[in-house]
């Protein structure tokens, strides 16, 4: 790996993706970092190519940061959050059902159906189905998952199972559905949701989402000027405006790990990441 350039990881979970970042290698490289930047098809394989030395960062979901930073201590290292954007942070999903549905609070999904996204998703699956089992209803036992999984690994960023789940709802094929809150708000202005048909019965805990990921042994001065960049980035510049809102923020923050709690819980009731977690583990000892 050359000791020159700053390489990133991304996953290519829509086509715009290659315009992001050609779009940020062309702003870093005018300000004087060699940058440039890999994509994969799916976030296990970039945790994994991390883990190898293969990148210096990965701008990471919420369930590859868990990954990430559980091999690390697995294998005595560290992996660190370095930033964020503004949008990543204190987000809620929510439970939907229709609005002439006759259930009025969660335990009236016992018995019931509620359809969720991909298997992987944080944001519309496992953080909604364990805020459902501290609630008092296990997925599987109290009440039936509909799974709509739309391009396994990419961890939920491809949203057309989210999508999928909502329409099934509105179908009458499940008794709620599970998607993050600013997704029912685009579902709404996409025409999906027609205004007055559904309703939310409940909300999730507060949580965060993606974030730039790197492991000790990284290169200082090239994540530290990466950094510099990032946060010298203004909306009110019209160079930088593009690139922000292809990106979806208005401000780069620096990286917390606390707003991953719920997930934390989650993948720790349903057993999601451990198998990978070894796998890889081992693959570094």
């Amino acid at each position: 790996m050359p000791n020159d350039t700053l390489l990133l990881g991304a996953v290519a979970y829509d086509p715009k993706v290659v315009m992001i970042w050609d779009g940020f290698q062309a702003y870093f490289e005018k300000r004087g970092l060699n940058f440039d930047y890999i994509l994969y098809s799916n976030y296990e394989r970039q945790v994994a190519a991390q883990f190898a030395g293969q990148i210096h960062v990965a701008w990471n979901s919420p369930l590859a940061w868990v990954q990430s930073e559980r091999i690390a201590a697995a294998n005595g290292r560290k992996a660190e959050a370095i930033a964020m954007r503004d949008t990543d942070c204190d987000l809620t999903s929510i439970v939907l059902v229709r609005s002439d549905s006759a259930i009025r609070e969660v335990a009236g999904l016992k018995g019931g159906r509620v359809a969720v996204g991909a298997d992987d998703s944080p944001q519309a699956t496992l953080i909604p189905l364990s805020f459902l089992g501290r609630q008092g209803l296990d997925a599987g036992k109290d009440f039936q998952v509909l799974r709509f999984d739309q391009l396994r690994g990419k961890h939920g960023d491809h949203i057309g199972g989210e999508r999928d789940a909502v329409r099934a709802l509105l179908r009458g094929d499940a008794d709620a559905a599970c998607m993050i809150d600013g997704n029912h708000l685009l579902f709404g202005q996409e025409g999906v949701i027609r205004a007055g048909a559904t309703r939310v019965l409940a909300t999730t805990p507060k949580y965060d989402h993606c974030n730039f990921t790197v492991l000790d042994g990284a290169p200082a001065k090239l994540i530290g000027r990466f950094r510099d960049l990032l946060f010298g980035m203004s909306y009110a510049d019209p160079a930088v405006r593009p690139l922000l809102d292809l990106e979806g923020l208005k401000q780069w923050r620096p990286g917390r790990t606390e707003g991953y709690a719920a997930l934390e819980e989650a993948v720790d009731r349903f057993g999601f990441v451990e198998p990978f977690v070894r796998q890889v583990a081992a693959s570094c000892a």
